[in-house]
């Protein structure tokens, strides 16, 4: 049984300084064309998932006729959906949206706010302002949505801890049921990478970067979020079921241009154009631009650098019934340095090692664990 489906719809007004996911400007043939090519595609495919994500891009964009397509098709297809997750920006959300979204099953809301300053805002080429944020939520709150994520950045040029610990304390106030935090990173074939290479900003200083994510590690604990990820936290009962599905290496359907299926061990990208993925479906051709059948060992690789990011860390029992290899036979040279090296630690039980999990120090160098057990 495949888990989840992602569901991508690449439309963004302004694209942000800092993203480099496939998007372009909506144009009105375009976006209904598209939306039409993803009804039929959903229409075609199994319709058993357990959880459903439609993210960006910016999906709020669409318009409500295009939106009520959409969910219809998923609504008939998928029936009951354990959690229903729309991504929403607060320029482009609105109470007739959440109106639908509700009455078509959706359950979970995660908007992208990125932050509560408007300088910084601006630095991220963000459209909205702090105060739109604020009523996005309240909107969403006074409509019924039960379970609602807040996106924010750290790390931005010239901010300072003080400025990070406001931010926090304000997303703590309008109590979320979960937050997700993201270091500022500079990827390739970006307007910020640009900036960056041509010396017009200054990246802020790694050590100070740390002392923000170190500072939020403590602070949201304290407030009833609990890390369950590097970057996620969330109240007791409402962590993300669609990405703990990724980190545990699940099977997944991608639909729309540059989406990833993963299914059997088999990895497949979608075609990054959305006219050509319009003009395949409607040809009734595939869309897929290239796949590769993951190895036994390197499944296995992929499911340790992927399920270490979880507080839970790796149990050793789970990790053999999901791949058939013991954990510590497939990079034990690697896990031994990372253990010396602090970065993780056993998990025991009963006296005995039941299996390993990031450190505190881990939690900071995370993307090098990974690395290591690749």
């Amino acid at each position: 049984m495949v888990n989840s489906l992602y569901i991508h719809i690449p439309f963004c007004r302004k694209k942000c300084f800092y993203c480099n996911f496939y998007s372009i400007k909506p144009d009105v043939e375009i976006v209904s064309a598209y939306i039409k090519a993803l009804c039929r595609q959903i229409n075609e495919s199994s319709g058993k998932f357990s959880t459903v994500y439609v993210g960006g891009g910016t999906p709020t964009v669409l318009n409500l006729k295009l939106w009520q397509e959409l969910l219809t098709s998923v609504e008939k297809k998928c029936g009951n959906i354990e959690e229903y997750t729309i991504e929403a920006n607060p320029e482009s959300f609105n109470a007739r949206q959440a109106e639908l979204f509700l009455d078509k099953g959706v359950n979970r809301l995660s908007l992208g706010f990125q932050s509560f300053n408007d300088v910084k805002l601006k630095k991220l080429g963000r459209i909205h302002s702090a105060n739109q944020a604020l009523e996005a939520f309240a909107l969403a709150r006074r409509s019924g949505f039960k379970n609602i994520n807040v996106d924010l950045i750290f790390g931005t040029e010239a901010e300072t801890l003080e400025d990070w610990e406001k931010e926090l304390s304000l997303a703590i106030k309008i109590s979320p049921e979960h937050i997700s935090l993201y270091g500022l990173s500079y990827e390739k074939n970006t307007p910020l990478y640009s900036e960056f290479k041509e010396s017009r900003i200054t990246p802020l200083d790694e050590a100070l970067v740390g002392r923000m994510y170190t500072y939020a590690l403590g602070r949201l604990p304290r407030a009833g979020f609990l890390q369950y990820e590097v970057s996620n936290f969330a109240k007791k009962g409402f962590l993300c079921r669609h990405n703990m599905n990724y980190w545990r290496n699940g099977s997944y359907l991608g639909f729309g241009p540059s989406a990833v299926s993963y299914l059997n061990g088999r990895r497949m990208l979608n075609i990054s154009d959305v006219k050509e993925y319009i003009k395949q479906l409607d040809n009734n051709r595939g869309v897929v631009i290239r796949q590769e059948k993951l190895s036994r060992i390197r499944r296995a690789k992929e499911t340790a650098a992927i399920k270490i990011r979880t507080k839970e860390g790796i149990d050793f029992s789970w990790f053999k019934q999901a791949t058939g290899i013991d954990f510590m036979n497939l990079e034990s040279k690697a896990i031994n340095e990372l253990i010396e090296g602090g970065l993780i630690r056993y998990k025991r039980s009963g006296g005995a090692y039941k299996g390993v999990c990031l450190s505190r120090k881990g939690f900071l160098f995370c993307d090098s664990v990974s690395s290591s057990l690749l």
